[in-house]
């Protein structure tokens, strides 16, 4: 009873465990390989395409060069921190600090391969930032568990035996009955998938980085069933999940795909977590809702990252200062240019062409034009 007692007397008085802090270290150590390694096997891949075929066009040329294997070996470096980090600290503290890699990515994306950064994405890198440290704050201590069939039990709880059951209900309506209906015109089909799967995916993980450190530690923990049952977990929702984001990425834009599966699979993670590992048992109010609120932050600093990664704070690409060149496809060509309030604007007049549709959506049935006395401009 002792350990317990200690863990909720640290809960309470918000210090770190020597499991968090370790988990905290694997964590940030993870998204930094991680978010390093979209850096370099880009570099990689710039480099294959300046001497062979581009792999979005279909070519492998990338595999000779050295800098995307680089890349490669430090993105599973990455993943294998990231899974030991389950083993020390809760889902609460580790599953939310993934969206540094994020913060990581586009900052070495600035500084190397000279992708400006926008003014509200560094905002929102600041905000990922201010998250991750409220949660880190004021994260649960992880509990202490002696053996694999702790976990085993806890996840043979009624509570959490119903959030399974409800979990792959959903997922299985959402495979056999509206994929083939709707996958490939509403992203949250295939996102629903992801995330549902992928917080049973982070539990077992949980369980099998237990299991891996009391083995270490000299408790041999892989003569025990349950090990090889949380394996064959991570084993079929990890499959099933990598399917269904390669669709998901495939289908639709990215820049909407990945906040939105951010979202949804770090809620649910840290639902599950919850209910599993009951890991405000021994929080206060005040904690939950701090770290909520954290948690909401880094969603913020998310979204505005990800929405403003194609602007540039250059006013010359202003639309109230450049024309805008539309095709059609049957190559006629006109120059457009958006009306704005002007200080020469008392001399125009406005006049409105009615122009036909055109199959490529480029050009409006209507545009106005100005002109002045001398013609149109």
């Amino acid at each position: 009873m002792a350990a317990p007692a200690s863990a909720a007397a640290a809960g309470r008085g918000g210090g770190m465990s020597s499991d968090n802090a370790k988990g905290l270290v694997l964590a940030v150590s993870s998204s930094a390989f991680i978010g390093a390694s979209f850096i370099v096997k880009k570099m990689g891949l710039r480099r294959a395409a300046d001497s062979g075929v581009r792999a979005g066009s279909g070519g492998f040329s990338y595999l000779m060069e050295p800098l995307w294997w680089i890349g490669m070996v430090s993105m599973i470096v990455g993943e294998i921190a990231n899974f030991a980090a389950y083993a020390f600290a809760p889902a609460i503290l580790v599953t939310p600090l993934g969206a540094l890699s994020i913060i990581i990515s586009a900052a070495l994306a600035h500084a190397i391969l000279q992708e400006k950064l926008h003014t509200f994405g560094i905002l929102g890198c600041v905000l990922c930032v201010v998250g991750s440290i409220t949660i880190v704050l004021h994260a649960p201590q992880e509990r202490d568990i002696d053996s694999v069939k702790e976990v085993w039990d806890l996840a043979t709880e009624p509570s959490f035996l119903c959030y399974a059951a409800i979990v792959v209900a959903a997922a299985l309506v959402l495979i056999y009955f509206v994929v083939p209906h709707h996958g490939q015109t509403n992203m949250m089909v295939y996102i629903g998938v992801c995330s549902l799967l992928g917080s049973l995916t982070v539990m077992s993980v949980r369980a099998l980085g237990i299991a891996l450190k009391l083995t270490f530690s000299g408790t041999n923990q892989l003569f025990y069933p349950q090990t090889w049952a949380f394996a064959l977990i991570v084993a079929t929702c990890v499959s099933t999940q990598i399917n269904y984001l390669n669709k998901a990425l495939d289908t639709f834009n990215t820049a909407v795909v990945s906040p939105i599966y951010y979202v949804m699979f770090t809620s649910l993670t840290i639902i599950a977590s919850v209910i599993m590992f009951k890991d405000w048992d021994h929080q206060n109010p005040t904690q939950i809702v701090t770290e909520m609120c954290g948690f909401m932050t880094i969603l913020s600093g998310t979204f505005l990252l990800h929405k403003t990664k194609d602007m540039t704070d250059s006013p010359g690409q202003s639309m109230s200062t450049q024309w805008l060149k539309h095709s059609s496809q049957n190559g006629f060509a006109i120059e457009v240019m958006p009306l704005v309030k002007c200080q020469d604007s008392v001399d125009d007049e406005t006049l409105t062409l009615s122009l036909p549709k055109f199959d490529n959506g480029y050009l409006k049935e209507e545009h106005s034009f100005r002109y002045k006395d001398s013609g149109i401009v």
